[in-house]
């Protein structure tokens, strides 16, 4: 296993943090405690990958002990004593960092005003005195095939005749047209896997935020998600509003005199017809518009960004010139976007096993959510999504898209959807219920369930199933319209293979459909629901938390069963704890008998299966405490799935420990049901989000292979 990686470049330009986001990535799927250690650092300058990858994987690593030394100190004792002696006291200060983790992810020069001497030499030797194999990015800006091509062979032949272990090459920021001509140009023509990435537009891209910290301009209105889109092009406005409307592009930042209140109120007025969206307004000459224009404009174009400089609109495009967007912890959309273009462009199975490095036994939160992902990403489902219209469901529908995670309808009014979207400056390339898809990659669509030529089938199936209750086809006609139905009758039908919902809806109006339309499994009895606790070190499972008030004895047994087959289908083991406030035979009564009941009934229904119950909690994960009360038991202080006799010892449990020992809590995931529909809270993060169609996506893929393997029996 390598003690570290380094990742260089051979100049400016290249990108590389794209690079360094996707290799962090890829070890802390692995590996728990991941060092980051950057040789050369500018003093006084924010550092702002460090900053990026610290925030974004957790890292506790004090910053001061991620640098190595600033550039000019290493400059003066490179004059003073030579580099033998800068090297030297690099290699002690990484030592101190290598000595602490499992692997170390080191950090290139990045050749900006260092006043060092041949980097790339630097960059070799430092690997080589690390004993860190070396990954190259090369740049491929405006650049054709061949001629990258050869900078790529050129920069492995250097890294390798100066000693270095090259791990695999990197071509990125490479045309989008030039791509397959690089490809093609590179192929077997080295001993390391080479990858091309594209240089993305959205990446390169700045945002309103970066651009009002680059001319020191003051917000005059907007709000953090207006300042967090990205400006895709500049509009100088100067023309007749007529002339200046025709002009404006989807995400420009438009430019233009102070005074100009005509312009500054049609561009709003035209971002909130949707045609087009625009990033947001600057105005400049140190004009502002009277209290009554900045009234209208806040209506018109609610957290659309218009800042104010005090420069001339020739000065501010000179400074904007050449400005592009940065990978920062300010900025996770677009960490997002650069991981889904390095899982996209790069062989990440095939890097992480030339990484070599050995997986351990503890599982942390992070490896779980990366191991959803992966997944997911391995047989790619179709999921609904309800709630299209909603700012955190679309945000994580373009992380699930950049990621290949799966493809996804999105529910509601398309021309409001998109224009949602839009306003969040996403870049979802939605498409229409019947337009055709490019490519092989994910997409998302957009179906409103009141025009949908789908909702007299839906109703058609709803009036059947619902026959015995009374209702009626025209009566369905109606309920069918309601996404949470239509989401739900669009699983049911095949037409997608799972539905999440509930960051807007109650956890009733997401349950309910499938209670009426998906229903249970053939061995389930009911359904119920889990929480996958991610503490620091281990994965436990813990059910009912979200449904099920008071299961009696047979209920709280297949609430059992459930919950350790969803266990083992997520790579947990499955030893099944049934909680009690009694350990064994020292209690009795009515809530211990249920308990003590329901673990016989999941003895004779599963006898391979590992429980024991009615047992405390802390005997349950606690050796020490298992060894004095049930020191035989092959489940007491190793439990991993852990059944609350009731929902309310479940739901106050897992928020506890949620709260008080820092656990990421996924779910709640629904079990039993024949299709996989799952509820988030309303207060469900981007993240969570994700995680939740992930598992979705998962569920759906196990419900597949199901059906295959009882077809072929």
């Amino acid at each position: 296993m390598p003690g570290s990686v380094y990742v260089t470049g051979i100049g400016r330009g290249d990108g590389r943090q794209l690079v360094e986001l996707g290799v962090m990535e890829l070890l802390t799927r692995t590996v728990d405690r991941v060092g980051l250690f950057r040789p050369l650092a500018h003093d006084g300058r924010s550092d702002q990958v460090v900053e990026l990858l610290r925030a974004r994987y957790r890292l506790s690593q004090p910053a001061d002990e991620i640098l190595g030394l600033d550039y000019q100190r290493a400059a003066a004792l490179l004059a003073e004593r030579g580099m033998d002696e800068l090297v030297t006291e690099l290699v002690r200060r990484y030592h101190r960092v290598a000595d602490a983790y499992e692997v170390v992810l080191v950090l290139g020069t990045d050749y900006a005003d260092t006043q060092l001497p041949a980097e790339l030499t630097l960059n070799a030797r430092l690997a080589n005195e690390f004993g860190a194999p070396v990954l190259p990015v090369v740049a491929g800006v405006d650049q054709d095939g061949e001629a990258i091509a050869a900078e790529v062979r050129n920069a492995h032949n250097a890294f390798a005749a100066l000693g270095c272990d090259v791990l695999a090459m990197v071509a990125n920021r490479v045309p989008d047209a030039e791509t397959g001509a690089t490809l093609e140009a590179l192929a077997d023509r080295l001993p390391v896997p080479v990858s091309v990435l594209p240089d993305d537009p959205t990446l390169a891209a700045p945002t309103v935020a970066q651009v009002a910290r680059a001319l020191g301009a003051e917000t005059v209105l907007g709000d953090h998600a207006g300042l967090a889109r990205d400006v895709r092009d500049f509009v100088f406005g100067g023309a007749t509003l007529p002339t200046f409307l025709a002009a404006l592009t989807e995400g420009a930042l438009v430019i233009t005199p102070g005074d100009r209140a005509d312009l500054l109120v049609g561009a709003l007025a035209a971002h909130s017809a949707g045609s087009p969206p625009i990033a947001g307004v600057l105005l400049t000459l140190g004009e502002r518009p009277d209290e009554a224009t900045t009234r209208l404009a806040a209506r018109l174009a609610p957290g659309t960004p218009v800042l104010s400089v005090a420069a001339g609109s020739f000065v501010t495009a000179t400074e904007l010139s050449g400005l592009e967007g940065q990978l920062t912890a300010a900025t996770p959309r677009k960490a997002e976007l650069a991981l889904g273009l390095f899982e996209t462009h790069v062989d990440t199975a095939a890097l992480a096993g030339r990484l070599a490095v050995a997986r351990g036994d503890r599982v942390t939160p992070m490896m779980f959510e990366h191991g959803l992902i992966e997944r997911a990403r391995t047989d790619r489902r179709h999921v609904v999504l309800p709630e299209g219209t909603e700012e955190r469901v679309l945000r994580a529908a373009e992380v699930l898209l950049r990621r290949g995670v799966c493809d996804l309808t999105l529910l509601g009014e398309e021309p409001a959807v998109r224009r949602r979207a839009a306003e969040l400056g996403l870049d979802l390339a939605l498409l229409g219920a019947d337009e055709a898809a490019e490519g092989t990659g994910p997409v998302a669509r957009v179906v409103d369930p009141v025009a949908s030529p789908l909702r007299e089938r839906f109703a058609e199936v709803y009036a059947r199933l619902r026959a015995h209750r009374g209702v009626s086809e025209e009566l369905a006609y109606d309920v069918v319209s309601d996404v949470s139905y239509f989401g739900t009758l669009m699983v049911n039908e095949g037409l997608a293979d799972g539905m999440v919902s509930g960051a807007a809806h109650s956890t009733a109006a997401t349950i309910r459909p499938a209670f009426e339309v998906i229903r249970t499994k053939p061995d389930a009895a009911i359904v119920s629901s889990v929480f996958f606790m991610c503490l620091a070190d281990r994965v436990l499972v813990y059910g009912d938390c979200a449904v099920n008030p008071d299961p009696d004895a047979a209920q709280l047994a297949d609430i059992a069963v459930q919950s350790a087959r969803t266990a083992a289908e997520f790579g947990v083991e499955p030893r099944v704890a049934m909680l009690s406030y009694s350990t064994g035979t020292s209690g009795s009564g009515p809530d211990v008998d249920k308990v003590r009941e329901a673990t016989e009934l999941v003895r004779a229904a599963r006898p391979e299966l590992l429980v024991e119950g009615p047992i405390q909690y802390d005997a349950a994960v606690e050796p020490s405490v298992a060894a004095t009360k049930l020191p035989e038991s092959e489940v007491a202080g190793q439990a991993t799935v852990l059944v609350f006799p009731d929902l309310n010892t479940g739901n106050a449990t897992y928020k506890a420990v949620q709260r008080s020992a820092g656990a990421v809590a996924v779910g709640p995931v629904l079990q039993g049901l024949r299709k996989p529909v799952n509820d988030l809270s309303r207060g469900a993060l981007v993240q969570d989000i994700v995680n939740t169609v992930a598992i979705t996506a998962v569920q759906a893929q196990e419900a597949a292979a199901r059906t295959r393997k009882d077809a072929s029996a």
